[in-house]
């Protein structure tokens, strides 16, 4: 086959909704039952899955004709060695995009979205038919390439987790969290839900969210206005992070002094585990891929001394 260049093009795919419940009920007869028992709409678990196919089928060939294609299921990722000048195509929703950076060591992604009419696609500026001028040009390094400040968390276990959009630090299920926090000199110890550390991609998320109930609980409180929480929101590329403690409980033996605050180069965040099970750390809202974090676990959470870096 005629190829324009021999660069390595990995694509990365996913299995759709109709996918995963064939899998479940085993056809597509009895998810069409389980869906339809319940109210559902079976036709869009199938209008996803044939356009999503197409757009599969059809980035395929588009890539084919540009470099060596290698084609990746989200699931075999955590453990796929990339090599060092592969170009990464994802094609997806934004968070399989999140989900790929974090395992990347500064190869270029190009964010595809396979259905525009469904998904939104913050990361996603391309569709399939763009790639055949997209492509060439970042082979040439003539396109313009969006860094992503990314968190980390460094256990005294060895263990190292990356977090694109945040990183959650707390409880396995709805119970308390107990740890000492520890930045920039003040140190205490808490009993809280948990703590958020986000980075400037996912302040528009997880972040976002916790700071419009505090502002909204905090107005109905004082009969004053506070800013809207998407005045919160802070570039990609910045060289910070910022942390939120998740409903802090003030008691004896715990302390709610420490409840918000920015984690930069010289002034990295600090926890140590007193949960004697059940105590964890994910990352992207992945709760299946966690680090444990129990008693005597200590986590340094700072910026990552890596980005990512998405085509636009």
């Amino acid at each position: 086959m005629d190829r324009l260049t021999e660069n390595k093009i990995i694509l990365i795919v996913r299995h759709t909704r109709l996918d995963e419940l064939i899998a479940r009920f085993n056809t597509e007869a009895q998810a069409r039952f389980y869906i339809q028992h319940l109210g559902a709409d079976f036709d869009d678990y199938q209008r996803e899955d044939r356009t999503y196919k197409r757009s599969v089928q059809e980035t395929e060939g588009i890539l084919s004709r540009l470099g060596r294609v290698h084609v990746v299921d989200r699931a075999f990722i955590p453990n796929f060695i990339f090599g060092e000048t592969d170009l990464v195509v994802v094609l997806g929703q934004d968070g399989l995009v999140a989900n790929v950076l974090k395992y990347l060591d500064n190869q270029w992604v190009i964010g595809v979205n396979p259905d525009p009419a469904r998904w939104e696609g913050v990361l996603l500026p391309f569709t399939p038919q763009q790639l055949e001028a997209v492509v060439p040009d970042v082979f040439l390094k003539m396109r313009r390439i969006r860094r992503v400040t990314m968190a980390q968390a460094d256990l005294n276990t060895g263990q190292i987790l990356y977090g694109v959009n945040d990183l959650f630090i707390g409880p396995r299920s709805h119970s308390s969290a107990r740890y000492t926090i520890e930045i920039n000199g003040r140190r205490e110890d808490q009993s809280s839900s948990g703590i958020i550390v986000s980075t400037g991609l996912g302040s528009t998320g997880w972040l976002r969210s916790v700071l419009a109930g505090a502002t909204g609980i905090a107005a109905a409180l004082t009969g004053r206005s506070f800013p809207d929480s998407s005045e919160q929101e802070f570039d990609w590329g910045l060289d910070h992070l910022v942390f939120s403690v998740r409903e802090p409980w003030p008691s004896k033996t715990s302390s709610a002094g420490i409840t918000f605050g920015r984690i930069t180069p010289k002034t990295p965040l600090r926890i140590e585990s007193h949960m004697p099970e059940n105590g964890v750390i994910f990352s992207d809202g992945i709760e299946a891929d966690f680090l444990q974090f129990t008693s005597g676990t200590l986590a340094t959470i700072s910026i990552a001394p890596k980005q990512g870096h998405l085509v636009v």
